[in-house]
């Protein structure tokens, strides 16, 4: 019976990770198809991927930079639709548009026993424009979430690893269950 029961948990492990993600994508999928129903299962997505492609070329061209650019600026003007924009497309930039900000890790301690770490990215190096010369911003996500919290600290709590950003951030959010890659070895 405590054979079966071990055998029952480790498909537990192998098959919720897998159906997990099986029903998101379909999830996802269906409901891009709700909303432009054309007439054949994922025709949704293509299409969503066809505008945000499209999107991305045209932001690439010089004119509609400038058009971008005005837009942008109207955005910015409206008091809770310029929260909501600009806190979601610096999110977006953080990690993946031209300027990457997870893009550093670090170990910092937030005490002076050096007792316990916590891994993050630093993404302010000088925060004198609030006052606070001679900190920096660190940004510590939390695990199992992509949500986090940015602390400031002294620049000597922060030191710099070795290690991939795409690793860390891994690690990080999956409670250090996930490996990182090894470091290149020197011979």
């Amino acid at each position: 019976m405590r054979r079966l029961i071990q055998y029952f948990v480790r498909g537990l492990v192998i098959t919720s990770p897998v159906a997990l993600t099986l029903w998101i994508c379909w999830w996802a999928v269906t409901s891009l198809d709700s909303l432009l129903p054309l007439g054949f299962p994922g025709a949704g997505l293509l299409a969503t991927i066809v505008v945000i492609t499209a999107v991305g070329a045209l932001g690439s061209n010089l004119v509609t930079r400038g058009v971008l650019s005005e837009v942008e600026r109207v955005l910015d003007r409206v008091p809770f639709v310029r929260l909501v924009y600009t806190s979601t497309r610096d999110l977006i930039n953080a990690f993946v548009g031209e300027r990457r900000r997870f893009n550093r890790p670090v170990r910092v301690r937030l005490d002076d026993t050096q007792a316990v770490w916590y891994l993050g990215f630093v993404t302010a190096d000088s925060l004198e424009h609030l006052g606070i010369p001679g900190h920096v911003a660190v940004y510590l996500p939390w695990s199992y979430s992509f949500a986090g919290r940015v602390v400031l600290v002294p620049a000597d709590h922060v030191e710099a690893i070795s290690a991939d950003a795409a690793d860390t951030l891994a690690f990080i959010v999956s409670g250090g269950v996930t490996r990182t890659a090894e470091p290149a070895r020197k011979e």
